[in-house]
């Protein structure tokens, strides 16, 4: 399974979103994909589902969660609950078929890893798990991989090619768990100044854990542990939620669009460019969305993704030449990313 994380240091730029419409396009073109909801705020689960089904989850014992999968470890009684343990137990004892009782399936093709509000709660162990990693305890290892373990698992229970992970607009050990489970990083930015603070700061972050982590790694003492790669290699950006006029970006947004470019090379990359890069030609541009404006609230509402809304969710005359525009970007943008995770991208 190809694991890609949706990350920018700064909130509001649409990170979940897309990865909810990402997922559902990578199912629409015929992919399987985990969707995993790494962020305490658990914004991407309550796209999928509604508060009632929440509440069923959260109020399961054990939690039908991400914080359920990992608590025994974190309660130091043991290691994750492995998904496939769990899944084959009821074909063994002669009453189902292979399950996983911690990925909700919201579609043939898409299974959702249900977030959590405790999550956070593990934020100090891992945290000091990452310090003791360095001196080869054990447990440190299993404690900083279990999310990654958790994902890996369901993954191969559900068939996935893809696993999407969501986490929170911060740069704490929780996310930073959570990113080592992804081979590589798409960074939503929105046409403005504290996007381009947010990819400041997240760049040698990115770039800090990743050589922390290669260090790490040959001091696991349990080679049955399997760790992850920790790659997160930088697959490009993607900007976001910008207002056109005449089918260009209005100028307030494009004068931060303009530097978005040497910014990302600069700092995500580590490779300043000796003269400015177009924003246009930028090879390390995904795509550049559009305010897609009532159109977020109908699809949330229906619980449906933009490009799939109908007249019957509220899309009526000019909504549907806007849903046809959506699906044909959303599309493009996955296709993109599929390009990018299957021959590498090197720095440019």
């Amino acid at each position: 399974m190809i694991t890609i994380g949706f990350f920018n240091n700064k909130g509001g730029v649409g990170k979940t979103s897309l990865v909810y419409h990402v997922a559902w396009m990578l199912a629409e073109l015929g992919h399987r994909c985990i969707a995993a909801d790494f962020d305490p705020q658990a914004n991407l689960s309550s796209f999928f589902l509604d508060e009632e089904r929440l509440e069923e989850l959260w109020s399961a014992a054990p939690r039908q969660t991400v914080h359920g999968a990992i608590a025994p470890l974190f309660r130091g009684i043991g290691d994750i609950q492995d998904p496939f343990v769990e899944a084959i137990q009821p074909l063994f004892r002669g009453i189902g078929e292979i399950q996983d009782p911690f990925v909700e399936p919201v579609h043939e093709r898409i299974g959702l890893l249900v977030g959590d509000l405790n999550l956070s709660g593990f934020e100090d162990d891992l945290s000091l798990s990452w310090a003791q990693c360095a001196v080869g305890q054990e447990r440190a290892f299993r404690v900083t991989s279990a999310l990654a373990r958790t994902l890996a698992a369901a993954g191969k229970i559900f068939g996935a090619e893809f696993g999407l992970v969501d986490v929170g607009p911060n740069l704490g050990a929780l996310n930073r768990a959570a990113l080592l489970a992804c081979d590589g990083v798409v960074v939503p930015l929105g046409a403005d100044l504290f996007s381009l603070q947010g990819l400041r700061n997240m760049g040698p972050a990115i770039r800090a854990w990743r050589a922390a982590w290669a260090d790490h790694k040959p001091k696991n003492p349990d080679p049955a542990l399997l760790l992850p790669a920790g790659t997160i290699d930088p697959l490009g950006y993607i900007v976001t939620r910008h207002s056109v006029l005449a089918g260009r970006p209005a100028r307030a947004f494009g004068r931060w669009i303009e530097r978005i470019p040497d910014q990302y090379r600069e700092f995500v990359l580590a490779h300043p460019a000796h003269t400015p890069l177009n924003p246009g030609s930028d090879p390390n541009r995904i795509a550049q969305l559009k305010d897609y404006r009532s159109l977020m609230p109908l699809a949330q509402e229906a619980r449906k993704p933009m490009f799939h809304l109908r007249p019957a969710d509220g899309a009526f005359g000019g909504h549907q030449q806007a849903v046809a525009e959506c699906y044909t970007d959303f599309k493009q943008l996955t296709e993109e990313i599929l390009l990018r995770t299957m021959i590498g991208v090197p720095p440019r």
